[in-house]
């Protein structure tokens, strides 16, 4: 069976180029060989085939047999891959570093970190991106307070909080008195948790500097609007606001 188009796009996500790709899938799929019969196998010129197995080889995705003539081998894909990837995350850590050493102290020279921003965020998967960003950025301390509990956001939010908990960051988190038992001993072991009988809107504050506050939720869509914010009144009224609500709850 020969190998997808998907495969192929896949391979090139790991910094092959189109030649590379063909090289390797050739040698996977017809097994060790020379040089030159790689190249009329996998359709690459002859010109080009040694620069392609020496950048592959560099690479970590084939190995070379010395001999007349010498024979090219694959490494098994796992391996490739699994090397590839560490060895892409390195180079992303490390240029993550290069840049952020220069261009943060810029950024905060200029002040522009002080313009609060506030954002408009829609859909379902933007929402529960925005909270797993949030969460993944908590420190201290959560604030959490659900009007409805979607089990989407349950599933997505439960290994994060199991996480922040193992950190001892301090979660505080109110449903309504209607949630069942089920879902509020999940969330029990979580959380310090406490229900009331009404709230209106909900969301969550995250070390007293972001706010999420969700405005839509529909049974067939689920969560369909919330806004995102660090601007400091609006987290600050957000936080006043959860912790009167918090005092005048039933804990569980």
């Amino acid at each position: 069976m020969p190998v997808s188009e998907r495969t192929r796009r896949a391979l090139k996500d790991f910094d092959l180029t189109e030649y590379e790709v063909k090289a390797y899938i050739g040698l996977v799929e017809s097994g060790p060989m020379p040089a030159s019969q790689l190249s009329t196998t996998a359709a690459i010129p002859y010109s080009k085939i040694y620069e392609i197995l020496g950048n592959l080889e560099r690479k970590g995705w084939v190995e070379i047999e010395q001999g007349r003539p010498s024979r090219y081998f694959p490494k098994p894909p796992r391996t490739a891959l699994d090397s590839s990837r560490v060895r892409m995350e390195n180079t992303l850590k490390s240029s993550q570093t290069d840049a952020l050493s220069e261009l943060q102290p810029i950024y905060e020279k200029k002040g522009v970190q002080e313009r609060p921003d506030i954002w408009i965020v829609r859909g379902q998967n933007n929402i529960l991106d925005r909270i797993r960003e949030t969460l993944g950025r908590t420190r201290k301390e959560l604030l959490v307070a659900m009007p409805i509990v979607p089990e989407s956001v349950i599933s997505m939010a439960t290994p994060l909080l199991s996480l922040m908990i193992s950190r001892g960051i301090k979660v505080s988190l109110m449903v309504p008195s209607v949630t069942g038992k089920d879902v509020i001993k999940r969330l029990k072991g979580l959380a310090e948790v406490r229900v009331r009988e009404q709230m209106f809107g909900g969301g969550m504050i995250s070390d007293s500097s972001e706010i999420i506050i969700l405005l839509g939720e529909e049974p067939e869509k689920g969560l369909t609007l919330a806004i995102s914010s660090d601007h400091e009144g609006l987290v600050k009224f957000g936080k006043i606001y959860f912790e009167f609500l918090w005092e005048n709850s039933k804990p569980v």
